[in-house]
């Protein structure tokens, strides 16, 4: 029965196949668009769930205070009021797990005949495990390069690139501000952080180095910065007020003195982005989805045509024993045979369109078999709650009236 049926569907189809085509259309594009916009969305998110993972887990950065010269107010950071001392005291907090003293500053590279202008960071060995940074290849360095201020550096993917090629600089000697390092490793590739910053375009060197060898300073043991990593998410709370308790008995600050350092959750401010971007893939889809119902509009449009066109036909297969739900199953199954015929095309256009975006324009995009499985049965649904009304009409026409129908 429902095989007759829907060789009559097909048919009525045939017959009329631009305004089948039309029709299918506004199904094509809304399918289309529900996935290609969802896969957009979640490909965003996949680019921000990465670079959160590339930052590492239950984070804090410790920026050192503010100061005031010349009545010129300068930022966090610009008042050396953290040290050494400080990330061992903190280190020693029941909820930290790891800490590590960074001395960030720009200096140029040169190797060879090559040079490059980048970041170099003095920390310590727990810098790797603290933004759970592997290496590539070689080593790095120890307490004991730390403790004898060795002229050692760790580099990143990028400023091994521009400056060694293809070639493995590990044991290779570069010259940072016209002093000699040994190359004693590689990191790992970690890409863009959250602000776009090329994360490997970075050299790590020994803090105590950096001090000392390096960019001196007027403090001896003063660090810009800590990073400071809790022992899980639950303990990141208590990590941040027993921080700012111990800096502040550390300090000597009065009760009533602001702060002279600043603590951020680097978690949250991630997982904050990583919200923002699950809304807009949301929304993406959403507004995609309104194609959809433009689409099922434009199918219960063409059925009404249809009903209306095929009126006297009705009255015969009433006339001769046709029942009412045959005439309602009839029309649905053409709303229904329309919508899903329209929602395998606009599937294979809004992947297609996916994979375009994919190679042309360098974005990341996510194409899930779960999307495009629901805007097949949305689009499903649609072409029956949109195509149920004209076949409604079609099963209630009396078969007097339809035969007389001109």
């Amino acid at each position: 029965m429902i095989g007759a049926l829907l060789g009559e569907a097909l048919h009525s189809m045939r017959a009329n196949r631009l305004r089948t085509f039309l029709t299918m259309l506004g199904m094509v594009i809304g399918v289309a668009a529900v996935i290609l916009m969802v896969a957009i969305g979640q490909g965003a998110r996949l680019s921000v769930d990465q670079a959160i993972q590339s930052m590492g887990s239950n984070l804090f950065i410790v920026l050192s205070g503010s100061t005031t010269s010349g009545g010129i107010r300068m930022g966090m950071g610009a008042a050396p009021t953290l040290t050494l001392a400080d990330a061992e005291a903190i280190a020693a907090l029941p909820p930290v797990l790891r800490v590590a003293p960074v001395v960030p500053q720009t200096a140029q590279i040169v190797a060879g005949a090559n040079n490059w202008s980048t970041m170099v960071t003095g920390s310590t060995p727990a810098y790797f495990d603290v933004r759970e940074w592997p290496l590539a290849s070689g080593r790095a360095f120890g307490a004991a390069d730390v403790r004898a201020a060795a002229r050692v550096a760790v580099l990143g993917r990028t400023v091994a690139l521009n400056l060694f090629g293809g070639e493995d600089p590990v044991g290779k000697t570069i010259r940072i501000r016209q002093s000699p390092f040994t190359v004693v490793g590689v990191l790992a590739a970690k890409g863009q952080s959250l602000d776009g910053r090329d994360q490997d375009d970075g050299v790590v060197v020994p803090v105590t180095t950096a001090q000392r060898k390096l960019f001196g300073t007027q403090f001896p043991g003063s660090v810009r910065m800590l990073m400071v990593q809790a022992t899980g998410a639950e303990a990141m709370d208590e990590a941040q007020r027993e921080m700012a308790r111990l800096l502040r008995q550390r300090h000597h600050l009065p009760e009533r003195a602001d702060n002279d350092f600043d603590i951020r959750n680097l978690t949250a401010l991630a997982n904050a982005a990583a919200q923002t971007t699950r809304v807009m893939s949301v929304m993406l889809g959403a507004i995609a989805s309104v194609s959809l119902l433009v689409g099922g509009i434009g199918i219960m449009n063409i059925m009404l045509v249809s009903v209306t066109e095929r009126t006297r036909e009705i009255g015969i297969r009433v006339a001769i024993g046709a029942r009412r739900r045959d005439i309602l199953m009839q029309f649905l199954l053409e709303a229904v045979t329309l919508s899903v015929a329209g929602c395998l095309a606009g599937a294979l256009v809004g992947v297609a369109a996916a994979v375009a975006i994919n190679l042309m324009a360098g974005m990341t995009v996510v194409v899930s078999l779960a999307a495009v499985a629901a805007a097949f049965l949305i689009a499903s649904m649609v072409g029956v709650f949109f195509g149920l009304y004209p076949a409604q009409r079609a099963s209630g026409l009396e078969p007097i009236e339809a035969l007389a129908y001109q």
